[in-house]
């Protein structure tokens, strides 16, 4: 039997606790949150839950085997780092740290005390993401070429963390679990129209070593919301949408073949165009899925593959984009 405690019951907090409930060998026992109206939401929908106030009432409770902390960027480190102290695994949300230096600190306090650290990346356990990974992982599409994400919609805007932090993590992600090679720099470059401190349009470009290149256009100011991912590759193409209903994944037998001999007049373009496969997407909800494997971790002494590693990956992206920002879109090596 696995005991949780969920720290926040906002705007995901509840989706948390509805994919615990059910799972075999686990038991929700408490729900926190600062706001009562919250409270009062946790104790209509689940009345037989114990609801507090008090972070600290879920932290060092030794009823509790594991927390969920579903708060601000800004609370994960000292509500993550007091929850290892007392012998909690962990499943926190994203972005899993607001800075390298608290990921680390909290890397290194789980492996000493053998505990589980789970950063909710839920995409990751898409039916089109899993698919996706499948595809690159069986080179399908060869040797890539280029990673073109766009995530854009009018808001919902933050006060705490820019577009980029809000939005972008759910793609760094994706890219950093299908993608093999491992970024070497990133540039940024964003706009702040109506908060002196957040921007709230971006473009984030991330280089790799082996001539990949990787470009995520996230913005709260779109007048209509597209969450899609185009994917070139040496011999495939690939394009996710995910509005999609059916249809998520497109993958194109297009390209370019290239014969080259010396000098720019003798390089010979062959285009190429063939057929277009749909691959069929399981469509089981992704967070019921990372939930039982987050309990199947705790129960098996397993290491997640979405862990405090893959958190600390996304999050030195993330500051790497900060740095660029205030330095004008310098690039920032990682």
């Amino acid at each position: 039997m696995v005991t949780i405690g969920v720290i926040g019951f906002g705007y995901w907090g509840p989706n948390i606790v509805r994919n615990f409930l059910p799972i075999e060998n686990v038991e929700v026992v408490a729900i926190c949150d600062l706001s009562k109206s919250a409270l009062i939401r946790a104790k209509k929908s689940y009345p037989a839950l114990k609801t507090v106030s008090n972070a600290n009432d879920i932290l060092t409770s030794k009823e509790i085997d594991a927390v969920a902390i579903v708060t601000p960027v800004y609370t994960h480190f000292e509500l993550a780092k007091k929850a290892l102290e007392n012998g909690k695994h962990l499943f926190i949300e994203k972005p899993f740290t607001s800075n390298v230096s608290e990921a680390e600190t909290l890397i290194e306090l789980a492996e000493k005390k053998n505990l589980i650290i789970m950063v909710d990346h839920t995409f990751l356990f898409t039916g089109a993401v899993k698919k996706i990974k499948e595809l690159t992982d069986n080179n399908i599409l060869g040797e890539l070429y280029y990673y073109d994400s766009t995530r854009v919609s009018l808001g919902l805007f933050q006060h705490d963390i820019n577009v980029v932090w809000d939005l972008a993590p759910h793609d760094f992600s994706v890219m950093d679990y299908v993608i093999k090679e491992k970024p070497t720099a990133v540039l940024t470059t964003g706009a702040k129209h109506f908060n002196t401190k957040l921007e709230d349009v971006a473009y984030v470009t991330v280089f790799f070593d082996n001539n990949l290149i990787a470009h995520f256009n996230v913005n709260w100011l779109s007048p209509v919301k597209i969450r899609s991912t185009i994917i070139g590759g040496e011999k495939k193409m690939l394009l996710w949408n995910d509005l999609e209903a059916d249809e998520k994944i497109k993958i194109y037998d297009k390209g370019v073949n290239v014969e080259s001999k010396e000098g720019l007049y003798n390089l010979l373009v062959e285009y190429r165009s063939g057929d277009i496969q749909v691959p069929r997407i399981d469509h089981i909800e992704a967070l019921k899925l990372e939930a039982e494997y987050f309990v199947n971790c705790i129960l098996n002494n397993e290491i997640p593959f979405n862990d405090g590693y893959a958190g600390l990956r996304i999050v030195r992206m993330l500051e790497a984009t900060d740095k660029s920002l205030k330095n004008n879109g310098e690039m920032i090596n990682i």
